[in-house]
C-alpha cells in the first residue's frame, strides 16, 4: 500500500468515526432544544421522589430550564439580565444545548477517539491511558463542579460588589452571562487536568520530572496567560481565580511525576542488579 493509499485509508476511518459521533450527538441536541422536562413527583413509602418526563416545547425547552437554573444559582439577588440583541435568547439556547450535548455525549466521543487511536499505540501507552483515564475524568468533573457550584457564583457576587459600590445599576447582558457561566467552569475543569497532563508526559518519557521543576517560573507565567485568555472579562480578578489554583495543581503534577520517575528508576536499578 502506497503512502497516498494509507492517507486515504486514515481519512476514511476519521470520516467514519465522525459520522458515528454525529449520529449520536445530533439526537441529543435535538431533544435538548425541542423538549422540556415536566416535573412528575412520585410519592412512595412516605417519601417524594422528584421525577420528570419529556414534553415537546420549542421555547421553554431543556436549555431554557438550565439557563433559569444557572441564573438563580449564580447571580446575586436583584441583578437583571437584559436581552440586548434580538436573537440573543436563541443563541443562548444553542450554546447551552451544544455544551450539554458535548457533556452527555462525551463517553461516546471518548470511545470513538480511543477506537481510532488504539491500533497506533504501544502496549505501555495503552496501559497508561487506561490507568489515567478515570482520574482524568474525575478531576475534570471535580473542577467543573467547583466552578459551577462555588467559584462562579462567588465571582459574580464579588464583581457586583464593585458595581454596587459605584452606584451603578446591576444589569448584565444575557450573552455575557451565559458565556461566563459556561466558559468559567469549563476552564476550571481543564485546569484540574494539569496533574494528569504532567504525570502522563513524564511516564511516557516525553518530559523529565526535572524539567517540570526547572521551568516552574514559565508555568507561573503560563497560568496567568491562560487565566487571561479563558476568562471573558478584563477585571483581573477572574484571571487570578483561575491562575492561582492552576499553579498549585502544576506543583501537584510535579510531585506525582517526580515520585513515579523515582520509583521507575529504582525498579530498573533493582532489575539490573538482579540480572547482574
Amino acid at each position: 500500500m502506497g503512502e497516498l493509499d494509507k492517507i486515504l485509508a486514515i481519512l476514511g476511518e476519521v470520516r467514519r468515526r465522525l459520522v458515528r459521533v454525529v449520529l449520536v450527538l445530533a439526537p441529543i441536541f435535538g431533544f435538548l432544544v425541542t423538549f422540556e422536562l415536566k416535573p412528575y413527583p412520585v410519592h412512595a413509602l412516605g417519601r417524594t421522589i422528584p421525577l420528570a418526563y419529556p414534553w415537546p416545547n420549542l421555547f421553554y425547552n431543556v436549555t431554557a430550564q438550565v439557563f433559569i437554573a444557572l441564573e438563580r444559582w449564580m447571580l446575586p439577588p436583584k441583578v437583571e439580565l437584559l436581552n440586548v440583541g434580538v436573537g440573543d435568547s436563541i443563541v443562548v439556547q444553542m450554546e447551552i444545548g451544544a455544551l450539554l450535548t458535548l457533556i452527555l455525549g462525551m463517553p461516546w466521543i471518548v470511545h470513538e477517539v480511543g477506537a481510532f487511536l488504539l491500533p497506533a499505540l504501544r502496549q505501555n501507552e495503552r496501559e497508561m491511558i487506561r490507568q489515567v483515564g478515570i482520574p482524568a475524568t474525575a478531576l475534570f468533573a471535580l473542577g467543573t463542579g467547583v466552578g459551577v457550584f462555588f467559584l462562579t457564583p462567588l465571582t459574580f457576587r464579588l464583581l457586583f460588589l464593585y458595581v454596587a459600590a459605584m452606584g451603578l445599576a446591576p444589569v448584565l447582558g444575557v450573552q455575557q452571562f451565559v458565556q461566563f457561566a459556561l466558559l468559567y467552569p469549563m476552564a476550571f475543569g481543564l485546569v484540574f487536568e494539569m496533574p494528569v497532563f504532567l504525570y502522563a508526559l513524564t511516564r511516557l518519557g516525553v518530559v523529565k520530572a526535572a524539567t517540570w521543576r526547572q521551568h516552574w517560573r514559565a508555568a507561573v507565567i503560563g497560568s496567568l496567560v491562560f487565566g487571561m485568555i479563558v476568562t471573558p472579562d478584563n477585571s483581573g480578578i477572574t484571571m487570578l481565580l483561575i491562575a492561582v489554583p492552576m499553579m498549585g495543581l502544576y506543583l501537584a503534577g510535579v510531585v506525582f511525576a517526580t515520585r513515579w520517575e523515582s520509583r521507575s528508576t529504582g525498579r530498573r536499578g533493582a532489575a539490573a542488579v538482579a540480572a547482574g
